[in-house]
């Protein structure tokens, strides 16, 4: 089976080889930390965690680049409008969205550059390009020059011709450019206010970099001139996209990566998020309503990451019960008497494992085909609980096979080890008390009294403590407040 994922330069689906046999080197458009992030954004960081994950798990080694912009526009505009310096705009909400990463469950990346720690190297490729002849200066600001570099657009499918009329609004409106279609490398100049929050020196006088260069300029720094796979969401092909492939193909003569992919957008209750309406969620406000963290990283990993998700309260409740099966499924394999009687009449299992593992490659290998791969493992889930319900006892080998399967859906997918800490978060005197109600509840039941165990069981329920009863006895787990 042959790696292979959709390029958006190309808009075909091609097979994948890195330039150097074994290492990816992949970077991601990371956030612009002004605000909070929301679940829009983490729609796409959760399905790049996903990549990441199974390039790892199909033998890759991975380097992966995610920045921080921490000076644009809107950084710029926040510190003003409350009278505080750039990094005290910006130190709190990178904090916060760490925090929200790692609730997550998204594996911390090779390297984090903040764009306010490699200014030199955006002057560097500023000087680069006007070396090359694809600037112009204009009243201390430096300007791209579209109509210098062959191809321009090409990512977006965009006729440059197409742009002259009416420009784009992307904060360069103010700037005298030459051309509508231009853009701004270095934002130098009378900038008002924001001198006083964000300024650097350059050959061309005090100024600011502008928002594309800084990309191009952190990724080359630490993936070379032609990365492997770049990253971001659809609204970031044009024209940061566009442009990053534009200054840094102008300035290397190289391309600037080979793959690109882009995630679709995420609506919420059908519609675009908006604070307005009441449907503009973040991960903190989620798990404040009793949401667990497996089941938001369960939902925005659920459809191919190139078809709009629809993000619902209902569909999260759906989504922690998609995770429980999965965790009461293990729990169930840990539970299965076993043998290594070969004359036993055992179901195979490690049939089902294996067919698993065939299915899931064949998924995720098609262009990273999430919900296929999450199809074939509740396939197997639901034929090894059948094959388990008929059979009195299984093989040793065939309950690690599906162990092992496990093990590695959740290298990919990331919800059992999430779960995992969401099981055991109880406090010590939590889980004290719960063994005192539930020998209470059987007590009750061995003397009839039926009323009083259905009152303690739903005192349980009220702490988040569900019990389940078997023949072994009755367990007892951690449930989400939000059912």
């Amino acid at each position: 089976m042959t790696l292979r994922f959709h390029n958006t330069l190309t808009r075909t689906v091609q097979d994948f080889e890195p330039a150097e046999e074994g290492h990816v080197r992949m970077y991601t458009c990371g956030p612009t930390v002004y605000e909070r992030a929301h679940i829009g954004n983490f729609r796409a960081f959760a399905w790049e965690d996903l990549l990441r994950r199974y390039l790892k798990w199909r033998g890759y080694r991975v380097t992966q680049v995610m920045n921080l912009t921490d000076v644009d526009d809107r950084t710029i505009q926040a510190a003003i409008d409350r009278g505080v310096s750039l990094e005290q705009v910006t130190a709190p909400v990178t904090e916060t969205f760490f925090e929200d990463w790692e609730t997550l469950g998204l594996e911390p990346v090779e390297h984090n550059p903040r764009a306010t720690g490699h200014v030199p190297q955006m002057i560097d490729l500023v000087r680069r390009l006007e070396e090359g002849g694809f600037t112009y200066e204009k009243d201390g600001s430096v300007y791209f020059a579209i109509d210098r570099f062959p191809g321009y657009g090409r990512l977006a499918n965009i006729d440059p011709e197409a742009l002259r009329v009416g420009g784009r609004v992307e904060g360069d409106e103010n700037y005298p450019k030459e051309n509508p279609r231009d853009f701004v490398l270095w934002k130098g100049g009378a900038r008002g206010d924001e001198g006083d929050v964000a300024v650097w020196g350059s050959p061309w006088g005090p100024g600011r970099p502008g928002w594309h260069l800084e990309c191009s300029a952190m990724a080359m720094e630490y993936l070379g001139e032609t990365l492997d796979i770049h990253t971001g969401g659809v609204d970031n092909i044009f024209p940061h996209h566009v442009n990053e492939i534009a200054q840094s193909e102008a300035a290397t003569g190289k391309p600037f990566s080979r793959w690109w992919l882009h995630a679709e957008h995420l609506l919420s209750e059908g519609e675009k998020m908006s604070k307005s309406v009441g449907n503009f969620y973040t991960i903190e406000s989620l798990v404040d309503r009793g949401h667990r963290p497996s089941a938001i990283r369960y939902l925005l990993l659920s459809a191919h990451y190139r078809t709009q998700l629809n993000f619902t309260l209902e569909g999260l409740k759906d989504a922690d019960r998609a995770v429980g099966r999965l965790f009461e499924f293990r729990r169930r394999l840990a539970e299965t008497p076993s043998t290594d009687d070969p004359g036993v009449d055992a179901p195979d299992l490690e049939g089902l494992a294996n067919s698993w593992r065939e299915s899931f490659t064949e998924a995720l290998d098609d262009d990273l085909n999430a919900s296929d791969g999450l199809g074939a493992t509740f396939t197997m889930v639901r034929e090894a609980n059948l094959a388990l319900d008929s059979a009195a006892t299984a093989s040793t080998a065939g309950l690690e096979a599906l162990e092992a399967a496990l093990g590695d859906f959740d290298a990919v997918f990331g919800v059992l080890s999430l779960r995992d800490g969401e099981e055991t978060s109880g406090s010590a005197e939590l889980e004290e008390w719960v063994v005192q109600r539930i020998a209470a509840r059987a007590a009750a039941r061995a003397g009839r009294d039926f009323g009083r165990a259905d009152a303690i069981r739903d005192e349980l329920l009220d702490r988040g403590v569900a019990l389940e009863d078997g023949p072994s006895g009755t367990r007892w787990k951690l449930v989400s407040k939000a059912d």
